[in-house]
């Protein structure tokens, strides 16, 4: 794999994360349970610091890194705000739609893994990974909870 396409991987990895930062923080602003709020803005953290990290990666590897979510994440964080006003900002609506960011998050990082990557780069790809499937199963457990509470 040419160093070109190892940046190309990671770019697209840091706008995956860019992308469940800024989705993770402004659905934080509309939810109403404080402990989801607070779990909400430690997960745009976690993303905030794993797109640093692949950023970093970029660089040694002579890219530009990326430092911005990408268009689909811009588009999918305007439609938390329009679904967010149709069914009145409920955690229960705010939390499925954030379920459907994570769906993406997993299939980039799975992308990712296809790749030939350097041992090095695959191991932080991976340990990353593993922190999406983890807010991933989360979100889809509180999701579940909220619908649960609402029936």
């Amino acid at each position: 794999m040419s160093n070109d396409d190892i940046i190309d991987t990671l770019n697209d990895l840091i706008e995956t994360s860019k992308d469940g930062e800024y989705g993770f923080r402004t659905s934080a602003e509309y939810l109403k349970d404080a402990a989801l709020k607070q779990t909400f803005v430690t997960r745009a953290e976690e993303c905030r610091q794993a797109a640093a990290e692949l950023q970093s990666l970029v660089v040694r590897f002579g890219g530009k890194a990326e430092d911005s979510g990408s268009a689909a994440g811009a588009l999918h964080r305007g439609w938390v705000a329009v679904k967010g006003t149709l069914a009145g900002y409920t955690d229960k609506a705010i939390l499925e739609e954030t379920e459907r960011g994570e769906d993406t998050a997993l299939v980039s990082y799975r992308k990712a893994l296809d790749e030939a990557l350097p041992p090095d780069v695959r191991a932080i790809v991976e340990r990353q990974y593993e922190g999406v499937k983890r807010n991933h199963l989360q979100v889809r457990t509180l999701r579940d909870q909220a619908r649960a509470a609402a029936t």
